[in-house]
């Protein structure tokens, strides 16, 4: 086996067809087909399901992948270490995150001290910001996800308050807090399952006896903002990810302590690699200089009322709990 050809599978499985790999590869389509088919014929072994244009991984397709993953990740490690001689001069760091708040700050220190390394950042729910982790689409994920799980390695960084946020004619948008019980009956925009936002405040709803009565799941925080907006119903957010706008306002809830929890999360296998590492060190750097500046500077600009996140624990490496 040649390793072109196993780039050709790797390739065609990411892209679900042989004309999106070609692409990715940028050689002819042919030239993938030969590939893939010479793979298969050596070994007497069937990788896809062909369905005309579009492609699956058989069993043994899905078991190689996942190898051809991990050869290609440390492919691309062994070429950075050789190319930067040590420092980390060029790369790129890609972070997969629950929201653009949390991760903010982190990325501003990072791109500082590592100006050449090129840095992107994937947005998603919980669920699939650690998939892309486990898929190794990601090398570090910023979420809130309480997962035990021995393939994961986190870091404790922040926690923050959630709220619920209404249209400025709503009943509620006068108050400064509300009992969590005021909202049976109201009609709830809600996080799509798989959102830690959504199971934190569905946890809360259970504990103390509230039924929600769901009018939409939407699976976006701006969407959400915008049908609040709309005045269709009553909505839910981090505190630090909170926007004001003329025609909504932001209620407390006084009886219900409902926080999402930041961790910088890596997967075990890689938490020595140097990307990681160095993204690693800053997020301690952070932590020993008090971190959650960013959720500080969100909760002034809203209402003044406070610090929204409270101050992380000493900076400690652990497992996902």
């Amino acid at each position: 086996m040649r390793l072109t050809q196993l780039r050709s599978f790797h390739a065609v499985a990411r892209a679900g067809g042989f004309t999106g790999a070609a692409k990715l590869l940028h050689i002819s389509q042919p030239t993938v087909t030969t590939q893939v088919r010479f793979l298969e014929e050596t070994y007497g072994i069937e990788l896809f399901y062909r369905r005309g244009h579009k492609v699956s991984l058989t069993p043994l397709g899905e078991q190689l992948y996942e190898l051809a993953q991990r050869i290609f990740t440390l492919e691309g490690e062994t070429v950075h270490l050789l190319e930067d001689s040590g420092e980390l001069k060029s790369g790129h760091l890609r972070i997969a995150a629950v929201g653009p708040f949390h991760v903010t700050e982190m990325l501003a220190r990072f791109n500082r001290r590592y100006p050449g390394l090129e840095v992107s950042v994937r947005v998603g729910n919980s669920t699939e910001v650690l998939q892309r982790l486990l898929d190794y689409q990601a090398e570090v994920a910023v979420l809130a996800q309480y997962t035990e799980d021995p393939r994961f390695h986190s870091v404790p960084y922040s926690r923050h308050r959630i709220v619920v946020f209404v249209h400025r004619s709503h009943r509620f948008a006068r108050r400064k807090s509300i009992s969590i019980r005021d909202l049976a009956g109201e009609g709830m925009i809600l996080r799509e399952e798989g959102s830690t936002t959504r199971k934190a405040f569905d946890d809360a709803l259970r504990d103390h006896g509230v039924t929600p009565r769901v009018v939409m799941e939407i699976g976006s925080r701006e969407a959400i903002r915008e049908a609040v907006i709309m005045g269709v119903g009553v909505g839910t957010v981090s505190e630090v990810e909170y926007i004001p706008d003329p025609e909504i306002r932001m209620v407390r809830l006084r009886d219900a302590d409902v926080y999402t929890h930041a961790h910088v999360v890596c997967l075990e296998e890689r938490r020595g690699a140097r990307l990681v590492e160095a993204f690693l060190e800053i997020v301690a750097e952070l932590q020993r200089s008090g971190g959650g500046a960013l959720a500080h500077s969100a909760q002034s600009r809203n209402n003044g009322l406070g610090r929204t996140g409270s101050p992380p624990p000493p900076i400690k490496t652990r497992r996902v709990p």
